[in-house]
């Protein structure tokens, strides 16, 4: 789960700051002195972390924190608001030009998901309603411009090449080629190499100048944690990079990149890649990133995922039947199919409030043990599907035995489909009273 550890440690910190009755300035420096170790192991930048912390505690040592009925939350509030802020405050639209084509260069290292990114970009704006254009403008790495093909085949978008021409005249007849045919968004998936060099960035010199993008975004791999810095910082000296793109930010359980690559760079995060497959990729919020590291859930994102992929009949029957409690294995199984198309069980948890993705955390459903979960259930008599606690002994060993599993795992779904349907009950009593935004897969 993205900022899994750096998220555990500060939770345990300010943990024991809610139990304080009264905060001291030693308090505070205990605590920031684990914030700090903290953000130290996620790979954030020792120069960030020093000045956040300096931030940090002159707000948090102040007398409106101090003489505070609950200055524990206030601290908390304080560490939000600087994570926030050191992130980028918010969230940096695209730069979408006057008179169309928008021209976007991709700019990256090998390895770091530039073609892939280029993609995920343009079934975005297609979803938005735009008529994205992708340009394989990478010549030199193998099977590149094919990838790009599979992909614009795959998401029913164009891709426009030139066989034998160099990058810079593919980027300027793409422009051309654009204009023409009315697409609206052109996105250059230039080529990369294994590190920074001077040939690399004279080449991405030359067709920024050849077709004066509207945007040049970075594509960093987040996992590579502080080098993802340091590659950041080096193509921004070389050219004039607008924002930068995060992937396999699902994948690094630290952040470091995260947290480190605008205050480094001053160049701001435009979007993270969650996920490999081409709808994992979303807008990146500061605001919503703190607070799924301090365990606040992001109950936004997550009411947009659920808007953008759910049937709202189905869901409205689902929340009903849970407020009733009257959800049953059938509609968990059909909770989970629709809950899979909103993207991996984990960070879907991630962002739910409270200690509820906590409650949820054993539950981890992939491909394959969906498979499995679906033939234990069907191999459940109708009755059973509807009042699992009359499965006893026997009926679990028929069970496995028709399902082609063991008892164990009968015992195992048995198991998540309480949690599931406890912590199902308490958001829809805690959505029906007003205290949350209603969840639309409620």
């Amino acid at each position: 789960m993205v900022f899994e550890n750096l998220s555990n440690k500060l939770q345990e910190t300010f943990k024991k700051l809610r139990g304080m009755g009264k905060l001291t300035e030693k308090n505070i420096e205990d605590s920031l002195r684990e914030v700090r170790l903290a953000l130290l192991e996620a790979d954030v930048n020792y120069k960030v972390v020093k000045e956040f912390i300096a931030r940090v505690k002159e707000r948090a040592v102040g007398q409106e924190v101090l003489s505070s009925l609950t200055p524990g939350q206030q601290v908390i509030k304080v560490v939000y608001d600087e994570l926030t802020q050191l992130m980028g405050e918010k969230e940096s639209p695209l730069k979408m030009a006057d008179n169309p084509p928008t021209v976007i260069m991709m700019v990256g290292l090998q390895g770091a998901g530039k073609t892939t990114s280029s993609g995920k970009l343009a079934a975005l704006l297609k979803k938005q309603g735009r008529r994205p254009l992708l340009v394989a403008a990478d010549i030199y790495r193998p099977a590149a411009i094919k990838q790009l093909q599979v992909l614009g085949k795959q998401l029913d978008i164009p891709v426009f090449t030139v066989e034998g021409a160099d990058p810079v005249r593919i980027a300027r007849e793409a422009v051309k080629y654009g204009e023409s045919y009315q697409r609206d968004v052109i996105i250059i998936d230039t080529a990369g190499r294994l590190h920074v060099n001077e040939e690399l960035m004279d080449e991405l010199k030359q067709i920024e100048a050849n077709v004066h993008p509207h945007e040049i975004l970075l594509v960093v791999d987040a996992m590579t944690g502080q080098d993802a810095v340091n590659v950041a910082d080096a193509f921004r000296n070389a050219i004039p990079l607008t924002g930068v793109i995060l992937t396999k930010l699902d994948s690094d359980t630290r952040g470091g990149a995260a947290l480190s690559v605008r205050a480094v760079t001053q160049c701001p995060i435009k979007f993270a890649a969650m996920g490999e497959k081409m709808e994992n990729f979303e807008v990146f919020h500061p605001s919503r990133m703190a607070s799924r590291i301090l365990g606040m859930g992001d109950v936004l994102t997550l009411i947009e995922k659920a808007e953008a992929n759910l049937d709202p009949v189905k869901a409205k029957n689902l929340f009903d039947k849970m407020r009733k409690s009257e959800f049953d294995l059938d509609d968990f199984l059909a909770q989970m199919r629709e809950m899979k198309k909103m993207g991996p069980l984990d960070q879907i948890l991630g962002m739910l409030p409270g200690n509820f993705s906590k409650q949820l955390k054993g539950v981890q459903i992939d491909e394959k043990e969906m498979a499995h979960l679906e033939a234990i259930i069907q191999s459940m008599t109708k009755e059973e599907r509807a009042n699992p606690s009359i499965i006893n002994g026997s009926r679990r060993r028929r069970i496995a035995a028709g399902s082609g599993t063991s008892v164990q795992a009968v015992n195992r779904l048995l198991q998540q489909f309480e949690q599931s349907r406890k912590m199902m009950k308490q958001l829809a009593e805690i959505g029906s009273k007003g205290k949350l935004p209603k969840l639309p897969f409620m």
